[in-house]
């Protein structure tokens, strides 16, 4: 399945906006590929304000989010591979997702299976036992 990250982000920042919030992207600026004024980074990490007043031609797809935006007042053109992005929240009160490291594997979000682990095609997934839980993050 393909990593559904970029899903995830793309319904935060719809959400954020439709509620009148700013929203705010935490980016790993070390990630490979990633297009930001680093004179703005700290610790490896930037954030990012990416409300409509604030960008311009935003795109988001399923690869990566880009945009034009202003630091110190200078144009910059960013790029910001969905891997890079360590979380969307809005800045008003916080609410978001912050989401796991980029793993190695090319679809993020998966497990790799191997040989004998592979289940046959038409197998139901096993299914997870004990209570369910809810984990809050914030």
């Amino acid at each position: 399945m393909n990593s559904s990250r970029p899903y995830l982000v793309r319904a935060l920042y719809e959400w954020i906006v439709d509620n009148d919030c700013t929203p705010h992207m935490l980016v790993n600026s070390e990630f490979p590929a990633v297009q930001v004024p680093q004179g703005f980074a700290s610790d490896g990490q930037i954030v990012l304000n990416v409300s409509p007043s604030a960008v311009r031609h935003l795109h988001m797809d399923n690869e990566a989010v880009s945009f034009e935006g202003r630091f110190g007042g200078v144009p910059h053109t960013l790029h910001v591979p969905i891997g890079a992005i360590l979380g969307i929240y809005a800045r008003e009160n916080g609410q978001g997702m912050v989401f796991d490291l980029e793993s190695s594997l090319e679809d993020g979000d998966g497990i790799e299976l191997e040989g004998d682990d592979v289940p046959p095609p038409d197998s139901e997934p096993p299914r997870p036992s004990g209570r369910p839980s809810l984990k809050v993050v914030k």
